[in-house]
């Protein structure tokens, strides 16, 4: 399937996995970009010295395009944007921030830059710096979130920039992937889905939560400070969302989630660690391959954005 994202990522299928802070190391980028989709690797708070050595390990195990998330909060952004030049990856996709500082760089060496936004107005802004493509994120999916959502905020999305818009949020099977395309997507990113992919190192513990959840089983904490993150619901978040309505102040909730995700993700500790996942994680319903995940999506999506089979089932 042909895209005018496939065409700029050199990809097969118009499928693209988050950058996950520490879910999306080069285990699960490598996979997804083996199994022709675009893989990821998620710098989150690290150093650029640990992404450098994820560059470096990912290309040991595929020749294919990948990319490097960055979020633009962490201290070492700028080194990391510099480790993306030096070690050539084929994109960058960026968060929580405005990359325009680093583009020209970007754009030099031949990076193709993607921002996430979840608004008309930072997908225009990112157009006008120079951005080859968006991606429209709705406040489905998990993690940091916006206030729109992915039905909403594509359409808008996709009608208000000329470069081409990937949706995300919410996406987990070929129907989002149908929907996206006919709400003016060219290609989608996916994050829950491949957190349960058998390549991800993410804990078992962890997937098997997201396996398990049902539709009701993401919530948002972080609304009263302007920070809202979506994930499982656990103790920990009950904790937080008493502490939030009691009017705790933003650092003191920051204190108690500090290092929280790592715990899900590396420890399994579905208690206390933040279970970050979209609300996509009620179709997750079992773990495995990305070759599997990618085909699975690209059959049922495929089949459905085919005006010959959407007549017969008409």
């Amino acid at each position: 399937m042909k895209t005018r994202v496939t065409q700029l990522l050199e990809i097969e299928y118009p499928v693209i996995q988050g950058g996950m802070a520490w879910v999306a190391d080069y285990h699960l980028a490598a996979a997804v970009s083996e199994a022709g989709g675009f893989g990821i690797i998620g710098a989150g708070g690290a150093p650029a010295s640990f992404v450098r050595e994820q560059i470096i390990r990912c290309r040991q195990l595929t020749n294919k395009p990948f990319g490097v998330n960055i979020m633009l909060m962490n201290p070492q952004a700028e080194e990391i944007a510099r480790v993306a030049v030096e070690e050539g990856v084929k994109a960058v996709t960026t968060g929580a921030g405005n990359p325009g500082k680093y583009m020209a760089m970007w754009k030099d060496a031949g990076i193709r830059v993607i921002p996430v936004v979840a608004s008309v107005a930072m997908a225009r802004m990112m157009e006008r710096g120079g951005a080859d493509a968006v991606v429209a994120e709705g406040m489905e999916a998990g993690g940091h979130i916006g206030a729109a959502t992915t039905m909403t905020l594509v359409p808008q999305v996709a009608d208000a920039v000329e470069i081409p818009v990937i949706a995300a949020g919410g996406i987990a099977d070929g129907r989002g992937f149908a929907a996206a395309f006919m709400l003016g997507a060219e290609a989608v990113q996916m994050g829950t889905r491949f957190v349960a992919a058998k390549e991800s190192t993410a804990h078992s513990k962890y997937k098997e939560k997201i396996i398990a959840a049902r539709d009701i089983d993401s919530e948002v904490t972080g609304m009263s400070h302007g920070h809202p993150v979506r994930q499982l619901r656990n103790p920990m978040t009950r904790e937080y969302l008493r502490l939030e309505k009691a009017g705790a102040s933003f650092e003191e909730l920051e204190q108690m989630t500090l290092g929280a995700l790592r715990k899900a993700v590396v420890e399994g500790d579905t208690v206390n660690g933040t279970l970050m996942a979209g609300q996509s994680a009620g179709l997750v319903k079992g773990e495995l391959s990305c070759s599997e995940i990618i085909r699975e999506v690209m059959q049922q999506g495929g089949n459905l954005l085919n005006p010959e089979y959407r007549k017969s089932e008409w």
